[in-house]
């Protein structure tokens, strides 16, 4: 039988450099249970390693985590990259990490990048920059991504800066993409009027939080019999009976 489920699926934790250090795994998950949220995905700065122990910890409030990461490629496009396990997340981690330029970070300025445990212990400190472009194309990215069987979405593509319609100006035909994400403020209609995007090309909405009160403030809803990462890709295909749709 089919159930509706609410979904994030772009949130930041305390690994992301322009994130609140109170965006912990606890706290977040602990709010989006507040938000009656069903799947997350965290999805920090080019790179995925704050995504297991959320996962791990998640069993216990209920709620679905999807690994992830926001990618930003050598064109400065935005874009939110999906896996389904911990092995497709480590091999796409270790993308990142060839890719990733070597420029330190500067905590003062850009804040700082942190993994922590399930009590907020500090595990590691990455010391790169994590908000640089990684030095690879867009379609690199997105087809690296379905090379580990993930999820590919451009993210907040209205936005005027780091997205895909700022930075190319269009969407090119050859990219291969599963949905597009729109901002929290953006209205489906208008945005997909102003950039000419065919009705066959689902959008979903996203709060792309990093402040705890952001969780949940952009959802969309999937329509599917469990919250799988294979049911979840059906819906954005709009395959096999399932389906999404950005909440009003």
């Amino acid at each position: 039988m089919m159930r509706k489920f609410r979904a994030d699926l772009h949130l930041h934790t305390v690994l992301s450099p322009c994130a609140d250090l109170a965006m912990s795994p606890d706290q977040i998950l602990t709010i989006a249970r507040q938000k009656q949220l069903d799947i997350i995905a965290i999805t920090d700065h080019n790179s995925t390693k704050q995504c297991k122990v959320i996962r791990e910890m998640a069993a216990d409030h209920g709620i679905v985590v999807l690994n992830g990461c926001e990618v930003n490629s050598r064109e400065e496009v935005h874009s939110l990259c999906l896996f389904e396990n911990d092995h497709s997340r480590a091999e796409f981690q270790a993308f990142i990490d060839q890719y990733l330029p070597n420029i330190p970070n500067r905590p003062d300025y850009f804040g700082y990048q942190v993994v922590v445990d399930r009590e907020n212990m500090i595990l590691e400190e990455i010391p790169w920059y994590l908000g640089n472009g990684l030095q690879v194309s867009l379609e690199e990215i997105a087809d690296y991504t379905h090379r580990l069987n993930g999820i590919f979405i451009p993210a907040h593509i209205d936005r005027p800066i780091n997205s895909l319609f700022s930075q190319l100006g269009f969407l090119p035909k050859e990219l291969k993409i599963d949905a597009l994400q729109i901002s929290k403020q953006a209205s489906e209609m208008s945005i997909r009027k102003m950039f000419d995007i065919h009705s066959d090309i689902t959008l979903i909405k996203a709060s792309d939080a990093h402040y705890l009160e952001d969780i949940g403030t952009a959802c969309s809803v999937f329509e599917l019999v469990n919250p799988t990462f294979e049911e979840i890709r059906w819906a954005l295909h709009r395959q096999h009976g399932r389906s999404v749709k950005i909440e009003t």
